[in-house]
């Protein structure tokens, strides 16, 4: 990491390949980001069992997906620190500790948790794992010191509980060991599948995948929604909710194009299909080199490994670090 420069710490769960929603939402972000911060970009493998616990393969098998996805966005790894979660034991000692400091009941008061378990329809059967996940996030963040944070604002709870938990331990130790970290929020909405019923999520698939071929994306963009009642061309048609055109003002990089298009689309005397059109040739060229050093990539899993590699090992000297001054200040023994 680079010194004199604020901690970054942003990850995604290895549940599947990444697609547009995490390109608009953190991806693109994360390639600027790398030139002014010290970013590391955790895979959290540990965190992604939690509610996948009973089919680990699917958690493995997409370890390298996402390296893949990373450097083929412009992720780069001589700027950016790519390591593995659980192939960094001080997290989950961390994880540990922390876990004595926090109570079940505060665990389901967090928002987010509780959205998470009524989505997944858990009902009585909660994963522990997966009640106990903003603990082992906030053993990630405070592990890297991470002072930023990137995070939708359906995750500012975790942030909160992050916080809540770095108090108690200063507290404890009698002195400031871990650093208290501020949200980064993106500022592009979040990106909605192409039927504008939900949002972009692997477990829906509903998504561009980044490396989608070009009848994928054609075809995704044929079935979006638009306005139901725009039937004749001539027709005025409505832009909010419609989908394609919140595509285009995220993707396209002809603002002024756009706001023509929505003023004639309002008025009428444009076509969807013609709107839409012009949605596919923009994600046909904004995806199209991705998905070609994506699949240059994938085939050097021996590359993609070693970058992995190097990345876990300099991470793991960062956390060691951590857990130590934390053991020390709790006067635990180094034996």
């Amino acid at each position: 990491m680079l010194q004199n420069r604020q901690q970054i710490l942003t990850g995604d769960r290895p549940t599947g390949c990444l697609h547009l929603g995490h390109y608009a939402g953190s991806l693109q972000q994360r390639v600027v980001l790398q030139n002014e911060y010290s970013q590391t970009i955790l895979i959290a493998d540990l965190q992604a069992l939690t509610d996948n616990g009973f089919n680990p393969g699917k958690v493995s098998e997409n370890v390298l997906n996402l390296v893949a996805d990373y450097l083929a966005v412009g992720i780069d790894p001589r700027k950016s620190t790519i390591c593995l979660q659980s192939a960094l034991p001080a997290l989950s000692e961390l994880t540990m500790y922390y876990l004595n400091l926090v109570s079940v009941s505060r665990l389901y008061r967090n928002p987010t948790v509780k959205n998470e378990i009524e989505s997944k329809s858990f009902g009585g059967s909660v994963p522990a794992g997966f009640l106990t996940y903003p603990v082992s996030q906030a053993a990630d963040i405070t592990a890297f010191k991470g002072e930023l944070v990137p995070v939708g604002d359906d995750q500012l709870p975790m942030i909160e509980q992050t916080n809540e938990i770095v108090r108690k331990v200063n507290r404890i130790c009698g002195k400031a060991i871990l650093l208290e970290s501020k949200p980064l929020l993106s500022n592009v909405p979040r990106l909605k599948a192409p039927d504008g019923k939900n949002k972009m999520s692997k477990s829906m698939n509903n998504c561009i995948f980044l490396g989608a071929d070009e009848k994928s994306i054609s075809a995704a963009v044929k079935s979006m929604y638009t306005d139901p009642l725009h039937i004749r061309v001539e027709d005025p048609g409505c832009i909010e909710g419609n989908i394609v055109f919140e595509y285009l003002d995220v993707f396209h990089p002809d603002k002024q194009l756009v706001f023509r298009l929505k003023e004639q689309y309002q008025t009428g005397g444009l076509a969807d299909s013609k709107v839409k059109n012009i949605l596919n040739e923009c994600l046909q060229e904004l995806i199209k080199p991705i998905r070609i050093k994506r699949d240059e990539l994938i085939n050097d899993k021996a590359e993609l490994l070693s970058i992995l590699g190097q990345g876990t090992a300099k991470a793991n000297e960062i956390t060691y670090k951590t857990l130590s001054e934390v053991k020390q200040g709790f006067g635990l023994m180094n034996v």
